[in-house]
């Protein structure tokens, strides 16, 4: 059976499994880019699926105010404990960032790793983006990565193993693929095993969907949405421009009044 996404287990899970992803380098590129697209400081910031905090407590140890939002209640608790461990302010709220609404408005709002893409439908990725509008200042900037689309088509998902050292033993992780190109969505299946002492003590399976994007589709969103488009770069190299081989691209863009 196939549990809900980002469930409690994935949850736990979750920092384990992306250990070796690049944050701090993704933050440094964050860094790069208020300072050469935003038109002025950049103080206060809106994680929109902000995950476990591997983004935004990076940015408040540098000096950011950062406000994170989740839908998933298992995530959101283990970046309010790294958190509090930290010694900084907790600033995370569960809320789906379709139809989230806080009193006030930010300089910047970042969509990491692939959060738009979860946003399957048309109408949905529209709300997204218009939520992050209605929480930006006038010129304040969007940042998100996504799938792009002639990569996925081209390289399409494939099966992939990993074994992921713990504290307590490893996690196996299984996922595989399968593209709906009518829909532009991937079906991606994972299984997690958790052993310790060489005996398994779970498993989790999760289906997560993810939308990939092509470079109209994306100007077009955003114009849709209050944004001007200033940059669409390779993600992490952003200063590449997307080709076939850039699974990841990053979108900056700046909310009109």
């Amino acid at each position: 059976m196939t549990d809900p996404v980002f469930n409690a287990a994935y949850a736990a899970a979750y920092d384990d499994i992306y250990r070796e992803k690049e944050y701090g380098t993704e933050v440094d590129l964050l860094e790069r880019i208020f300072h050469g697209y935003a038109g002025g400081q950049v103080q206060s910031i809106l994680d929109l699926g902000c995950g476990t905090g591997n983004h935004s407590l990076r940015l408040a140890t540098r000096g950011y105010e950062v406000t994170g939002i989740d839908t998933s209640p298992f995530m959101l608790g283990v970046a309010r404990a790294k958190a509090h461990s930290e010694g900084l302010a907790e600033s995370y709220f569960q809320g789906d960032i379709r139809t989230v609404q806080l009193a006030r408005r930010f300089d910047a709002a970042l969509m990491m790793f692939a959060v738009l893409g979860y946003q399957k439908e048309d109408t949905d990725v529209l709300a997204a983006l218009r939520t992050a509008h209605a929480h930006l200042r006038p010129g304040g900037l969007l940042i998100c990565d996504v799938w792009y689309g002639p990569a996925v088509l081209s390289l399409k998902p494939s099966e992939r193993v990993r074994e992921i050292p713990t504290e307590h033993g490893m996690i196996l992780r299984y996922s595989s693929g399968t593209l709906d190109p009518l829909k532009n969505l991937c079906h991606v299946h994972i299984r997690l095993r958790e052993i310790r002492g060489g005996d398994r003590i779970q498993e989790v399976q999760e289906e997560h969907t993810v939308r990939y994007f092509f470079s109209e589709e994306i100007s077009s969103f955003l114009e849709r949405s209050g944004f001007q488009l200033l940059r669409l770069g390779a993600f992490p190299e952003f200063d590449r421009d997307p080709d076939e081989s850039s699974w990841n691209v990053m979108a900056v863009a700046r909310a009109l009044a």
